[in-house]
């Protein structure tokens, strides 16, 4: 009983806990604003702010693989962007049917926990597959016929433009030298054994009992309770790491949420949209790695914000669902730490 109590205390400290950052986190986050920014500023100049809302959506490609040196993320970056290309057409095709919606939700979110965990690239694992894919559907529910093919193009726009961020440190010729593996050792073949198979086993669980919820409640709420389930697995591994992770993310969602709130009422669009999901991004890099919780207060908001301005339905009455959808998806997350044995190794990168 003790040691149960000491670990829901360091649970609850943890909330208010800024751990280090293992490494200098601006960059990064520099990198992430940018290409948030940059294409919602280009066409709301030009007049076409909605394209720029849905070309932002590329900016998700910049946080992944963050923990490799430049010269091996420009060789892997392609390849998450072609998978969260990959994710937004099967959203756009199946967003015609509610049945076909959730297939293709299950697919997606299987199909990136496989290759995220499989081959171990670490944060933020399958998690924005799954959100590009929902927010690719609920796009092309707002548009008709060849529009939601155009969306496509640009939103490879918006992921070939961030991709470009992320090559800007090899203009350093130190940088540019250094010694790097070739693909083949970067992206082997995946390997579901061990740790990665029940990360796997976890994201697959809450995916299914996540969708089975969602779809005899409101199919269209399905990715958000599937998504927050799946950010609650993360890459992280343990029990109480699960409970933490979920803890985090309730609690930021609310308090993010509020935040939302105060935002929304200003009408905030354009530039000014611009220059408020910029900031948010940045000040996300710089923090999720040092409280995840603290972090989501701003992840929150932006997520909002950019899915209600992309969609054209920029308004507050739907926060209250966004809530229960989180509070359902972190339980069940919350609830898959169980799979893990206790003392269960890290989830760390193949020997090549």
């Amino acid at each position: 009983m003790s040691h149960a109590r000491a670990a829901v205390r360091d649970i609850l400290a943890g909330l208010l806990r800024l751990a280090p950052a293992p490494a200098p986190r601006w960059p990064l986050a520099l990198q992430a604003a940018a290409a948030m920014t940059t294409p919602i500023a280009v066409f709301a100049l030009l007049g076409a702010p909605e394209v720029g809302y849905r070309a932002a959506a590329g900016a998700f490609i910049v946080i992944h693989a963050s923990a490799l040196p430049p010269v091996e993320r420009a060789r892997v970056l392609p390849f998450i962007g072609a998978g969260l290309l990959a994710a937004a057409a099967l959203g756009v095709v199946c967003a015609a049917s509610p049945a076909l919606s959730l297939a293709g939700l299950v697919v997606v979110a299987l199909a990136a926990a496989a290759a995220m965990y499989g081959l171990r690239l670490g944060a933020p694992g399958p998690l924005f597959f799954v959100l590009v894919y929902g927010l690719s559907g609920q796009i092309a529910g707002a548009l008709e016929g060849a529009e939601s093919f155009a969306y496509l193009g640009i939103l490879a726009l918006g992921i070939g433009f961030s991709y470009l961020l992320a090559l800007i440190p090899l203009l350093w010729p130190s940088v540019r030298r250094a010694s790097a593996r070739p693909v083949r050792q970067l992206l082997p073949r995946p390997t579901l054994a061990g740790v990665a198979g029940t990360m796997f086993l976890r994201a697959a669980l809450v995916t299914i009992v996540g969708t089975a919820i969602g779809a005899t409640v409101d199919p269209a709420r399905t990715y958000w309770v599937v998504g927050a389930a799946l950010a609650v697995v993360g890459t992280a591994v343990g029990r109480r790491t699960a409970v933490a992770r979920a803890l985090h993310r309730m609690l930021g969602t609310v308090v993010g949420a509020a935040v939302f709130l105060l935002i929304a009422p200003w009408g905030v669009e354009g530039l000014w949209l611009a220059v408020v999901l910029g900031g948010l991004q940045f000040v996300i890099e710089l923090i999720v790695v040092r409280n995840y919780g603290l972090a989501l207060v701003f992840i929150t908001p932006l997520v909002l914000l950019l899915t209600g301005a992309a969609t054209g339905q920029l308004g507050t009455a739907f926060v209250g669902e966004r809530i229960v959808d989180t509070i359902v998806g972190g339980a069940l997350g919350a609830a898959s730490g169980l799979l893990h044995r206790p003392g269960h190794g890290a989830l760390t990168a193949p020997r090549t």
